[in-house]
């Protein structure tokens, strides 16, 4: 069971997200509009995933993501009427992890749920010094030879994955899918533009570690001699 909050100034669309989710064995927080789904997030620090509905009064789904994503990067699904490019670019530039267009089938948005907790869940969260570079997931801090590095939450996304998974190489589409959402519609070349910071902002351990695999994708790498 996964507890999570539901902010929608829409009471049916609540109670029909609250009735689905509940049947299926989670527990469900409701919240009337993107302050209320901050304050009660802040009040409930064991929360799995949120839904935030964009258009709400007051604060709206995408400056509630972006307050969220300030301190955790608990899984965040986007809902909303409205379906221009635009709206989704911009909600997973607030750090949404996927996006839902009203109407949809409450089924579906379960299935859709229960796969954003299966992939947050399946992410190790500890600390592991690799090679000089430490990263610690639940604080989402990054050193390198005792040095902080500043990531964006896509960068760290990034390499959270490519280092939990040493040697093992992810293609672009793969990277795209798991750190963006499989519902982002940008190019997959911006892929490439975030490895290329990582690895600046990560120095030599950037240059040794972090390797292309031309014609297929991304690794790091532990063995630099080659």
């Amino acid at each position: 069971m996964a507890k999570i909050i539901i902010a929608d100034d829409e009471q049916l669309i609540r109670k029909l997200l609250t009735d689905f989710l509940t049947n299926a064995g989670h527990e469900v927080i409701e919240a009337t509009d993107g302050g209320e789904a901050i304050e009660l997030f802040k009040a409930n620090p064991d929360t799995a995933l949120v839904i935030l509905d964009i258009m709400m009064p007051e604060v709206d789904g995408w400056e509630a993501c972006r307050q969220i994503r300030k301190t955790s990067d608990v899984p965040v699904m986007m809902l909303t009427a409205r379906s221009q490019d635009f709206d989704q670019l911009t909600g997973f530039e607030a750090g949404a992890d996927d996006y839902v267009t009203k109407p949809f089938s409450p089924a579906v948005l379960v299935k859709r749920v229960e796969a954003l907790l299966r992939r947050s869940s399946s992410e190790p969260k500890k600390t592991d010094d690799h090679w000089g570079l430490k990263i610690n997931s639940d604080a989402h801090e990054v050193r390198v030879d005792g040095q902080v590095i500043d990531l964006t939450l896509k960068e760290f996304k990034i390499l959270e994955k490519l280092i939990n998974n040493t040697q093992r190489v992810y293609s672009r589409e793969q990277l795209l899918d798991d750190v963006w959402g499989f519902d982002y519609f940008g190019d997959v070349r911006t892929v490439d533009s975030h490895v290329a910071r990582l690895r600046t902002k990560l120095g030599k351990w950037g240059e040794q570690h972090l390797k292309t695999v031309y014609g297929v994708g991304y690794k790091i790498q532990e063995n630099t001699d080659d």
